[in-house]
């Protein structure tokens, strides 16, 4: 029997185009609906990538500490007495950046700039000024605070007028003495005593162009050769010091002839999240052993950061603070307080540096 194709051939072949055409375009026909009762429903649990800490809004040029807004004050350079009778001291902590040079006698002193810290309330014991500390407390814009000074220093602080507030000479109400301890290892001030005596004095306190410093973010790696503690001698043997680094804060310990330095009043250990070591030349200048120290035309030093070392140059431009730099680029610093230690190029640099 033979087939009409005319009735069966051709809606077969139409049928057949029709599912061909769904197959291949599906994009061009409509998907049944789902069906409600059989659908599956995926909970969102609201669940938040971690993200990034937003960074802050400000920063200390000097210790590049977070900060709320900016700061506006001008610095503070307070000599402090580092004699064995003055230790332990007072508001080293809170302080930005911390000097340790030289004065007659091989005793060291400390040069304490406070710009960004607390504010402490209590400062010192605060002793006299050499020229090489005016230079260096100038250097940051600081107010120089101090309790007399030598005749060299004293004839920069009259004949260029300098800012200074002197307990002897003419802010001696802005002071006190700790009856506690005796003379002259008991004179103490603080922030805002010193602000307020400055302001006295017509002084201008806004400063919003201090020397700042670069920094590194917390959790960058370290670089450097691996040093966990230096020992220094600058000259005499009972001024040894000794930063030890202590990885769970991240910062180095300090310590005197083997000894914990701590705060007086809180009784915390002196710390520094930096350590730099640098080599100035220095020239004895009188029988009483007076110094000159050259804080200009930099030379070599070392920088001490997370149980790491960095052997490289310091570096001072004209109206600038001293810098470290490795192939002429400076090194950033971590947040925190940092110490630079000064010691004589004499006999030479290393032989004051011992590193373990």
């Amino acid at each position: 029997m033979k087939l009409n194709l005319s009735k069966i051939g051709l809606p077969l072949v139409m049928a057949a185009c029709l599912l061909l055409t769904s197959a291949c375009g599906g994009n061009k026909t409509a998907l049944p609906e789902a069906d409600p009762a059989n659908s599956v429903t995926v909970e969102n649990d609201n669940t938040e990538l971690p993200s990034e800490p937003a960074p802050p809004a400000y920063t200390s040029p000097l210790s590049g500490k977070p900060l709320d807004e900016p700061i506006t004050q001008r610095p503070l350079a307070v000599m402090i007495n580092n004699a064995p009778a003055a230790r332990p001291q007072s508001g080293l902590n809170e302080a930005d950046i911390v000097y340790e040079v030289l004065a007659e006698g091989g005793v060291t002193r400390l040069i304490a700039i406070f710009h960004s810290g607390e504010k402490v309330a209590k400062i010192g014991p605060i002793r006299s000024i050499r020229p090489y500390m005016i230079d260096l407390g100038e250097s940051y814009h600081g107010v120089l605070v101090h309790a007399g000074a030598s005749n060299d220093a004293y004839a920069i602080i009259q004949r260029q007028h300098k800012e200074d507030l002197d307990e002897i000479t003419n802010a001696g109400s802005f002071f006190w003495r700790d009856k506690s301890r005796k003379a002259p290892h008991n004179l103490y001030s603080n922030v805002e005593k010193l602000v307020e005596g400055a302001l006295k004095r017509n002084y201008v306190m806004e400063d919003t162009a201090v020397p700042a410093y670069t920094f590194r973010d917390e959790n960058d790696p370290v670089e450097g050769d691996i040093a966990n503690s230096v020992e220094i001698k600058f000259q005499l043997s009972n001024y040894l010091v000794t930063y030890e680094y202590d990885a769970t804060t991240k910062l180095y310990k300090r310590y005197i002839n083997g000894k914990p330095h701590t705060d007086l009043d809180t009784q915390e250990p002196i710390t520094a999240a930096n350590v730099v070591v640098l080599g100035a030349d220095h020239k004895v200048l009188d029988d009483v052993g007076r110094l000159e120290v050259n804080l200009e035309t930099g030379g070599e030093a070392i920088l001490f950061q997370r149980g790491k070392m960095i052997r490289g140059q310091w570096v001072r431009k004209s109206d600038d603070v001293i810098r470290f730099i490795k192939d002429n680029k400076e090194i950033p610093f971590y947040p925190g307080t940092t110490y630079f230690n000064v010691v004589p190029n004499n006999p030479d640099f290393d032989s004051h540096i011992k590193v373990d």
